[in-house]
């Protein structure tokens, strides 16, 4: 019993920790799915909504406004900046190269990178912030079943719900919107979507601002757990897997893969660490994904993509 109890605390945290992980992942398929680049600036996006929301707060605190009505103002601060951030990735670095090919607009989303993570430490400082969103203590369940209980975090569950939330309006959005499948057509073919009256311009701007919201979310959860620092930015590395595993075009496969990531990891570190030395949990993930890259390259929920030349 005592051996199934850990088990079963082992899995639920690696789960929740894996929500967290598709957070952030979700920034990526989003504007994968409906642009076809891959946005390298997605953790520096969380980093940078982190700050503002964060620094937004602490001044409203300190000009005397209730703790809540402080939250409301750092909320919309942040939305502001981050749409002010999509305009720009728009108007002066994805704009200029519509039509290339992914490549160059994949080296482009490196560039805006630097950009983002310069301008953020210039405009917000570079110090580790604190930040208390979500209850960061934990829950004992199931005492009377396990000797101790469960150890579960609360802010893993906010962070679980609130991807849930995401992932409902998301593929809503994607499936019964004229924006959300004006964004699907833009990613298969840039030029047919034009030639059909969509403009690029637009829905760059639509969807990096969507992103940026995601950011946003993510970095509600990561800043309250970890502390906004510029750490944050290495997320976008440990969404990878994520992505590989789930699939780079599917809303849900962003979801799932997480809970493989954070499960498979947090039960390799407890069961196979003692047996092949500590630390397996930073590359179990990249392990897993170089399997799925073999067995199906596209991920598990990805669709195939079949190029005629």
């Amino acid at each position: 019993m005592i051996a199934f109890g850990q088990f079963l605390e082992v899995l639920v945290s690696g789960l929740l920790a894996g929500v967290l992980y598709s957070l952030v992942a979700l920034g990526f398929v989003l504007i994968f799915k409906a642009s076809g680049v891959f946005n390298f600036a997605q953790g520096a996006m969380v980093l940078l909504a982190g700050l503002a929301l964060v620094r937004s707060l602490d001044f409203m605190v300190a000009k005397g406004l209730p703790f809540w009505a402080a939250i409301v103002i750092a909320l919309l601060f942040a939305a502001v900046v981050m749409a002010i951030t999509a305009w720009m990735v728009e108007r002066f670095v994805l704009g200029p190269l519509i039509n290339q090919d992914g490549l160059t607009l994949f080296m482009s989303t490196i560039g805006v990178t630097f950009m983002i993570e310069g301008g953020a430490q210039m405009l917000f400082g570079s110090d580790v912030y604190p930040l208390r969103l979500f209850p960061s203590d934990a829950w004992f369940l199931f005492e009377g079943s396990f000797p101790g209980g469960i150890l579960v975090s609360k802010i893993d569950v906010w962070g679980g719900l609130i991807a849930a939330v995401l992932v409902v309006g998301l593929a809503l959005f994607f499936q019964k919107t004229k924006t959300g499948r004006a964004l699907r057509a833009v990613a298969d073919d840039h030029a047919a979507a034009q030639s059909v009256g969509i403009s690029l311009n637009w829905i760059w701007f639509i969807v990096w601002l969507v992103a940026g919201l995601v950011a946003l979310v993510a970095a509600t959860v990561w800043g309250t757990k970890l502390g906004v620092q510029f750490s944050i930015t290495f997320l976008a590395l440990k969404a990878l897997p994520v992505l590989i595993i789930g699939g780079f075009t599917s809303v849900p496969g962003a979801i799932v893969g997480g809970l493989i990531v954070g499960a498979g990891e947090k039960l390799a570190e407890a069961y196979l660490g003692p047996f092949i030395g500590g630390g397996i949990e930073y590359w179990f993930a990249y392990v897993l994904a170089l399997v799925v890259l073999m067995a199906r390259p596209q991920g598990l929920f990805g669709e195939r993509i079949i190029e005629r030349i």
